[in-house]
């Protein structure tokens, strides 16, 4: 999964048919048909995959479980590279703690991220809506991961899952993964960020690991495609939380990961 370092600036783009993120997104025959072969692919392995995970998991340790699990997300970005010709570049692999959990931030764009981002920051635990925990394979594998489901409508007990469950993870080295975004956003946009993740940092004093991505170029969320292309990920130093309130951690990350987007950017509408 090694890579060359990513630029900061650049879209996707490829003469199969992806385009700049928020113009229209048509696409050839040929990707069309990758796309849906990768669908197709990735369910089989899907199925094929989790009754052996279901079968060997009372066995494993949690560290030999997680491995396990993801076995899918190495050959899901095996198919992209090799199917759906998508690239993946990283920079900044060397700001990732070795030593202690953190509380990973990320931008939200597209289920890649999920997928990727448990490879190369591991092992972790994902704060997610508890509904995904329903989908068949995928939300069974999940649940073996240690996540910290929560119910987005709770508001206030939904913090306290976070900081609860999430400060246990931290104290056993286990990395937090949190979208402040709350859901997907666009190709090209950053959407308004939540504290859940700042608020767990501060509450348990453990720094935040940035991280930016343009993933939504190549793999739109509720989309079967799979546009060839780049996706690029940046990395950043961890930030301190020590003697910063929720907001103004949450802004901090919020703004390192809107200057160092690697994507090009959808600009708003201007007002009227």
């Amino acid at each position: 999964m090694q890579h060359p370092t990513a630029a900061k600036t650049g879209s996707a783009s490829s003469p199969d048919g992806a385009q700049a993120p928020g113009s229209a997104r048509p696409a050839s025959l040929p990707v069309r048909i990758r796309s849906v072969i990768f669908v197709i692919l990735s369910g089989l392995l899907a199925v094929l995959h989790a009754p052996l995970v279901f079968l060997t998991a009372p066995f494993l340790s949690f560290e030999q479980r997680y491995r396990f699990v993801n076995i899918w997300s190495v050959v899901i970005m095996w198919l992209l590279r090799h199917l759906n010709r998508v690239r993946i570049e990283v920079e900044g692999r060397e700001h990732i703690p070795k030593d202690r959990g953190v509380v990973v931030m990320s931008n939200h764009q597209s289920p890649w991220e999920t997928f990727y981002l448990q490879l190369l920051v591991s092992p972790q635990a994902t704060i997610l809506k508890k509904e995904l925990l329903w989908i068949p394979f995928f939300g069974w594998g999940l649940a073996l991961l240690k996540p910290i489901a929560i119910d987005r409508s709770a508001g206030t007990q939904a913090l306290k899952i976070i900081v609860k469950e999430g400060a246990a993870r931290l104290a056993d080295g286990i990395s937090v993964m949190i979208f402040p975004e709350g859901t997907r956003q666009p190709p090209g946009t950053i959407g308004h960020f939540n504290s859940g993740g700042a608020m767990l940092a501060t509450r348990s004093g453990a720094d935040v690991l940035p991280v930016a991505h343009n993933s939504g170029d190549c793999w739109p969320a509720r989309s079967v495609m799979r546009y060839p292309g780049t996706i690029r990920l940046v990395i950043g130093a961890p930030i301190p939380s020590s003697g910063k309130s929720a907001k103004a951690l949450t802004a901090e990350v919020e703004r390192w990961i809107t200057a160092h987007y690697p994507g090009e950017r959808v600009q708003p509408p201007a007002a009227a």
